[in-house]
């Protein structure tokens, strides 16, 4: 980055249901530069984490000791940065999940913005709870700079109608309920990445504990395993995945299941989870398979729904050009991408064993960045409220 290049330093917020990510970017036109990251894991938990790193990978702060809520991880977050003296931030980005029917964009939160995400709470509640908690603790700590939501639905905005609509009423329709789609800021990153390496027919598989599977079409999403929800699609690592829905309306009737029941199974009791009834984690999985059953078939069940919406996605582009793994899962375990991508010889997709990353067809493995997108994003719109407010003054004058 030229040192003659306008610059701000943007602090990042991904907001998770029980943790927050964090990153400080030196942000300008050319080049995004991190110059501090970290997390505050396991909020509310007596055995709560929070560490960071520099830009170079070495540790500023490594502790387990309770984070209480959101509202202290900003804290913390304000103090480390306050004691390894890093520059005071000019605007701050937040990660927001969900915006509902009518934040589709990312913007400037205002009041405005606020009320409308606190009604979109319905959609997503187990995201959008912790993260307005987030936004409020950042607008009170760091009053006065600006302040950006950006949506993991912005990506698939503009999906056309044959994979955005639902089979349902009109009536239900017209209050929202479509198929939003997730893991957006994530997408976004991949087609940033590749640059101008984009291929017209591109599939992104985002594997971590949340996981989906997207089209893109020169660009721009065409279709995507999520739908109202981030429940819905592939097998997670504690959710569902799409299910039938006769099955919700089995326990309804018959269980006696109300909806905080049906919410705690689909999202926290399901997935590989419920499949093994050994964790969440692909790596404990890995390590139980030798031994238990169930964990080998939650593994094997997840590699298999992948590997269907990948086949799904090929149809829906008509073809394929390049594949690219993301997420936790899908950078870090070699054995998940070999198995997914074992079945999809059809199509000409082969790995090399040793590099698990590209033998004659175009299978990537590529860093999910988020932070960074929500760092860009954040200056780019901080920077034309600026712009705009300077010539409103301009005017007046």
């Amino acid at each position: 980055m030229s040192d003659a290049e306008p610059k701000q330093n943007v602090l990042a917020l991904n907001s998770g249901s029980s943790s927050l990510k964090f990153g400080m970017y030196s942000v300008g036109a050319s080049r995004t530069e991190m110059l501090l990251s970290g997390e505050a894991e396991s909020i509310g938990d007596e055995k709560g984490q929070f560490h960071a790193r520099d830009s170079v990978g070495r540790s500023l702060v490594s502790k387990t000791s309770p984070v209480s809520g959101q509202r202290q991880a900003v804290m913390r977050i304000a103090a480390l940065l306050v004691e390894d003296r890093m520059p005071a931030p000019d605007a701050i980005g937040h990660r927001v999940v969900h915006g509902g029917p009518k934040l589709r964009q990312h913007c400037l939160i205002d009041a405005n913005v606020l009320r409308q995400l606190e009604a979109a709470t319905p959609f997503a509640p187990l995201h959008l709870g912790p993260t307005l908690a987030v936004v409020r603790a950042a607008r009170e700590h760091f009053s006065g700079l600006p302040q950006v939501a950006c949506f993991d639905t912005t990506f698939h905005a503009g999906l056309p109608d044959v994979a955005r609509v639902l089979p349902l009423p009109s009536e239900l329709r017209e209050e929202g309920i479509q198929r939003y789609g997730f893991h957006g800021l994530s997408c976004e990153s991949i087609v940033r990445q590749l640059g101008s390496d984009l291929p017209d027919r591109l599939i992104i598989a985002h594997l971590g504990n949340g996981a989906s599977v997207t089209a893109v079409k020169s660009g721009k999403s065409i279709d995507t395993s999520m739908g109202l929800t981030p429940t819905g699609g592939v097998i997670m690592g504690t959710r569902s995945g799409d299910l039938d829905p006769g099955i919700l309306v089995y326990l309804a009737r018959e269980k006696k299941f109300d909806p905080v029941m049906l919410e705690n199974l689909v999202d926290h009791r399901s997935g590989l989870l419920g499949i093994s009834g050994v964790g969440s984690d692909m790596r404990l999985l890995h390590d139980a398979a030798a031994s238990n059953a169930d964990a080998r078939l939650a593994i094997e069940m997840f590699c298999y729904s992948v590997r269907k919406q990948i086949a799904a996605m090929v149809a829906a582009l008509g073809g394929v050009d390049m594949i690219v793994f993301t997420g936790g899962i899908g950078e870090n375990d070699a054995v998940v991408r070999a198995a997914i991508c074992d079945g999809l010889s059809w199509i000409g997709v082969s790995i090399d064993e040793p590099g698990n990353v590209r033998a004659g067809y175009a299978v990537l493995v590529l860093p999910s960045q988020e932070d960074e997108q929500i760092a860009r994003h954040a200056w780019e719109l901080a920077a034309l409220s600026h712009r705009t407010a300077y010539r409103g003054k301009c005017s007046d004058g």
